[in-house]
Formats: structure tokens, C-alpha cells, sequence
């Protein structure tokens, strides 16, 4: 039985002037554990996917089993900005999902601040977040993250606001905490190789209305190893090259 199943998930946006599609038939098995990308073109529905997973918003037709079921779960979401609150301390910001929850005790908080020290965030819970570096918060908004134990983290191209040299770093990061504690997670990117490095399956999206194209399964040897280490591989660059080819002959064919 497959952790997460997204079952023939269409949906419609709709004004008083206009509709317009956004997805149609979007349909994939996610296993426990396992982490996928979606990429494609700009407005191809990749965001809406993942608002229709996260219970934000409900999907034209289709629907969104957890264990072939459609009880709610503890979503993590994470996106390109931190959303930490400038007026709050980390350690207010990092046990606020806990008390929105009413998750909060001593359990709870030791077990949040051990995640901050696992991201290397030592004796910052007293600092703002202005006075921290991008990759830092990141790292905070992370902890935050995962400090509700989510069931799944859902990822809205939470690297692409760094310098390179930070969201490698942050991708070996992430890869390794998620690994840690078996988080199964769904990334949304517009880089191929950031979507090989960290995945094993990769779901190539058209343009409007969104469907999957494709899908490419990461080699096993890619998959096993630190995003940082993969992108150092023959077969990583075999992939990047098909998946390349196939985005561009996908983007000139719909705008011709």
C-alpha cells in the first residue's frame, strides 16, 4: 500500500469572466519514505498540486489518499521565503506550529531544540531573524518544519532564494535530516539537477493545462548518495541531459 496516492486530480480555477485549467489527470503513488520532484514550465500547476495535497485548497475531481485514506494529516510545508516572524525570537518562531497544535510540553520543546542543534543552529534561540544568513533561516524555517512531525513535507523551491554555494549545502542538509527520520517529501523546482540530486522519481509536468509528460526514475546509485556527491556522477549527467532534451522539446512543441 503506497503512502500518498494523488488519484486523476484535476482542477479549475474560476472568475467571473474566465476558467482556466490548471491540472487535469494528474495521477502518481508516493511511497513512505520516498522522496519525488515536480518540475516544468512556469504555470504548468505544480504549486496548485501541491495546495490540493496540503488540504489548502480541494481539487476539481480527483482526490488525495494517506494510506488509502483521506483523513487529514500533519503537513510540513516549507517555501522559497522562510515566513519566520521578524518580531519573534527562533525559539518562538521554532515552537509556534507546536502551539498552534497543542503539541507544546517539555517533550516536545527539548526534542525542537535538539533539531536546531542537528542543523547546526547552536545557541541562536535568542537571536531575531534579521540577525541571522539566509541559509540560517532556512535551516530555522526547517526545524519549525519538522519540529510538528509532519506526516510529509511539501517543498515550493525552498533553495532558490540562495547564493549556490548555501543551497548546496542546505540540499546535503535536508537530504540527510529527511533520511534521519524516514520523512517522505514532494519537491517543487525549476532546476533538474537539484530534482536529480535529491529525488527518485522525477514527474516531468506540461504547460496548462498540467499533466505529467513524464516521469524518470533516479538510478539506485544516485539515490544513495548525498545530493552533493551525485551531481559528481557519469549517470547523474546521462539523466540531466534526457530530462533536459525532453523540457525543451516539450516547451518549443507548445509554443509553436
Amino acid at each position: 500500500m503506497s503512502f500518498l496516492k494523488v488519484q486523476n486530480i484535476s482542477h479549475t480555477y474560476f472568475t467571473l469572466q474566465e476558467q482556466t485549467t490548471a491540472l487535469t489527470n494528474i495521477q502518481f503513488d508516493v511511497e513512505k519514505g520516498e522522496f519525488v520532484s515536480l518540475i516544468g514550465p512556469s504555470g504548468c500547476g505544480k504549486t496548485t498540486l501541491l495546495s490540493i495535497i496540503a488540504g489548502i485548497i480541494s481539487p476539481t475531481e480527483g482526490r488525495v489518499l494517506f494510506e488509502n485514506s483521506e483523513k487529514d494529516r500533519q503537513i510540513g510545508y516549507m517555501l522559497q521565503q522562510d515566513y519566520l516572524f521578524p518580531w519573534k525570537t527562533i525559539e518562538e518562531n521554532l515552537l509556534l506550529g507546536l502551539r498552534i497544535t497543542k503539541q507544546l510540553n517539555n517533550k516536545t520543546k527539548q526534542a525542537a531544540f535538539d533539531l536546531l542543534s542537528k542543523l547546526g543552529l547552536q545557541q541562536i534561540e535568542n537571536k531575531y531573524p534579521h540577525e541571522l544568513s539566509g541559509g540560517m533561516r532556512q535551516r530555522a524555517a526547517l526545524a519549525r518544519t519538522l519540529a510538528v512531525d509532519p506526516d510529509i513535507l511539501l517543498l515550493d523551491e525552498p533553495f532558490s532564494a540562495l547564493d549556490y554555494q548555501t543551497k548546496l549545502n542546505l540540499e546535503d542538509l535536508v537530504f540527510n535530516t529527511l533520511n534521519t527520520f524516514q520523512k517522505t517529501a514532494i519537491l517543487v523546482t525549476h532546476d533538474i539537477e537539484e530534482a536529480i540530486a535529491m529525488s527518485s522519481q522525477i514527474f516531468l509536468f506540461s504547460k496548462q493545462p498540467g499533466t505529467i509528460y513524464k516521469t524518470f526514475i533516479v538510478p539506485k546509485t544516485l539515490q544513495s548518495l548525498t545530493p552533493f556527491k551525485a551531481r559528481q556522477q557519469p549517470e547523474f549527467q546521462t539523466l540531466f541531459q534526457n530530462i533536459w532534451k525532453e523540457l525543451n522539446h516539450l516547451e518549443q512543441h507548445q509554443t509553436e
